[in-house]
This record gives C-alpha cells, structure tokens and sequence, in this order.
C-alpha cells in the first residue's frame, strides 16, 4: 500500500500570529489561537470608536483564548473594559465562545443575526443537558472542581444523540471540553449566548464610525450573519467565504436543506460586486469576493458529481459508504459524514435520490 500524500496547509490552518493588522483606518484584525479540525486560528476584528471598540467573533472559551485575546488589545493601547460591543457571525464555539467572559469584564453588549441559538444550551437544550440550565446560567466559582468535572460530562452526554442517517455524534474529548471551562465558566462555556440585540437582512448598523448592512447567509449555520461597508467596500464575511478552504456544510441543521441555503447565499455574493476587501473569520484578507465563492459553489458541484458516480457502483448505501467516496480517510469521522448526509439530502429533496431506513440505519438510491 502507499502511502498518501501529506495533506496541502491551507491559510485556515496556520497557528495564530501576533502581529495586529490595521486593514482599514480603526479597524484591526487580531488572531486567537484555536485546535479545531482543519484550523488554527480565528480572526477577531476590533472595530475603534469614540466609545471604544466592537470586536467581532472573540474566539473559544477558556484561559488560552482569553490570554490573547488581552495581550492582542493591549497591543493597540486598548483593554477588556473598552469593548462596548460584540458582534458574532454565527453559533459555532470558535466564534462565540469568548463572549460570556467578555460580558462579564466589560458589560458589553451582544449582536446578532436573528436566528442565532444552537440545537445545545439556550431554549432549546434538551435531554440530559437540560439538568444544566442553572449551571449554564451563572458562573462555578463556588463549586468545587469534582462536580464541575460532572456537570461537563452530563453535558456531553447530553451532546451524545443519534444523527438523522442512524449513527451516534459523539462530543468533544472531556480534557478539551474542560480546558474550554477554565475560568471560572464552567458549563457556561459551551451555553450558546443569549444576543442582546439582533438584526436581519438588510438592516444598518453603526460599528466602529462605519455603517453596516447586515447580510444573512445561511447555510454553514442557520444563523451565519455577514457585514458589509459599502462606503470603503469591506465585507465581513465568517466563516461563509474563507480564502482557501470550503466551509463545512453539515446535514444536522435547522435548515430543511442546508446545501440548497449554502448554494442561494453563494450566489448573493454577485450582489457584492463593489466589495474591495473580505475579511474572513480564517485565514487572510482577499479582494475577489464573488470569484472565490463561485469556487466554493463549484467545489459543491463536483462533490454532488463524486456522488453521482459512487451511487452508480454502490447501488443503495449508507451515508458511511458514500463519504469514503467523497473525503480521504484522513478525513472520516462524524463531520464528514454530516457533509456527506447533507449532499445526499439535497439530492434526495431535488428528486435525484432515494432514501430507505432499515434498522434505524439510512441508505441512499442516487439516480
């Protein structure tokens, strides 16, 4: 057997650096470290105002994060207490986890799309996670390190479910959940935050002396907000165009069909064409907007066509089946297996395929 060949470093995996970019006049990119599949960093932006700073997405829970994340304001002579705003893109740990911290040192206020909330913590936490609610509240400083321990392993228990083709998710290492926690957080780190203010498409707001037009784009997340300048043509975009990588597209959303969504906001970007520099929440700054996410919508239709042609060799087959047609091994595991659920579904919802649930186990027919 030989063996494969060394996965290609893409911009989204490079380690944070320390460097802070002034990309425009009172706005900065400030990276935060983060050990997640496939990155190594999140760019947090500190948008400057006569009232101090908004910053957007301030990176995952946890001591690590938030040691940076002050060394990072100390360096453009700003502190904790100066931010007034956080805004977050959507509902992934990475971009809201720093969030309670910052709410509790500066009294900042939280925005976001409308449809921000996760299927884990707010109103909808469920199963074994719902004895939590109190924890997920207020912070543990009272309480001592054993429960703390055992109110983190009942929340992943409470993440432990079956997915919708028949297998179980199963949730992060105990140890990184845990070091999310320190702080004094506890649970609390993983409890998606309650906004303060939201906004919907093409709603203004004013962050940092500019002037935002709030653009929905879901299908990474339901909720996956963008911000656009028109005036200097700048455009936040998230995690919903990244400069080198596709972002993830999972099959467990609210969204009936979460690719079909991901598709129609690709396609919203040609609406941008005025657009000067992107500023992702991985990876570095680009200028091509609507080309790069034409790329992205490309790379989904050669997976669809991947799809395709394994569904003529298989014939009926789980979701399994077909992701090790469509990611290298390297890759398997519960979010390519989502990935691949939900290009299924969308085949499935346009009439090109055909679904059968035996034993609680899904198989897919793909004309």
């Amino acid at each position: 057997m030989t063996e494969s060949a060394a996965p290609i470093r893409r911009e989204e995996q490079e380690p944070a650096g320390d460097e802070i970019l002034e990309l425009a006049p009172n706005l900065y990119r400030l990276q935060l470290p983060i050990s997640m599949p496939g990155l190594g960093h999140v760019n947090c932006y500190a948008l400057e105002d006569e009232r101090g700073l908004a910053l957007v997405d301030p990176g995952l829970p946890g001591d690590a994060s938030w040691k940076v994340l002050v060394q990072r304001l100390g360096q453009i002579d700003a502190r904790v207490e100066h931010v007034h705003t956080i805004v977050v893109t959507h509902s992934h740990p990475d971009h809201f986890g720093g969030v309670h911290q910052l709410r509790d040192e500066s009294g900042a206020t939280l925005l976001t799309h409308a449809d921000f909330r996760s299927v884990y913590g707010n109103d909808e936490t469920r199963g074994a996670a719902a004895d939590l609610a109190e924890l997920l509240e207020e912070p543990l400083a009272d309480t001592d390190e054993t429960s703390v321990d055992a109110a983190i392993e009942a929340f992943r228990e409470g993440m432990r479910r079956a997915t919708p083709w028949g297998t179980i998710s199963e949730p992060p290492p105990i140890e990184e959940m845990k070091s999310w926690s320190e702080g004094g957080l506890g649970p609390r780190a993983f409890r998606v935050p309650r906004p303060d203010q939201t906004v919907d498409d093409a709603d203004e707001i004013v962050l940092g002396g500019r002037t935002w037009l709030a653009v929905h784009t879901p299908g990474h997340t339901h909720d996956h907000l963008c911000l656009y300048d028109p005036a200097d043509g700048l455009f936040l975009s998230g995690d919903h165009v990244l400069p080198t990588i596709t972002p993830h597209i999972g099959g467990v959303s609210e969204l009936e069909d979460p690719l079909a969504m991901f598709m129609d906001s690709l396609d919203r970007m040609e609406e941008f064409a005025a657009v000067s520099l992107v500023l992702p929440a991985h990876g570095h700054p680009f200028t091509d907007l609507a080309g790069r996410a034409e790329d992205i919508r490309r790379h989904h239709g050669e997976r669809l066509d991947v799809i395709r042609e394994a569904g003529s060799e298989l014939g009926s087959a789980t979701v399994e089946a077909y992701m090790q047609r469509l990611f290298k091994e390297r890759s398997w595991g519960y979010m390519a297996a989502s990935e691949t659920y939900a290009h299924l579904e969308h085949l499935r919802l346009t009439g090109s395929a055909e679904r059968t649930d035996e034993g609680g186990i899904s198989s897919y027919l793909v004309a």
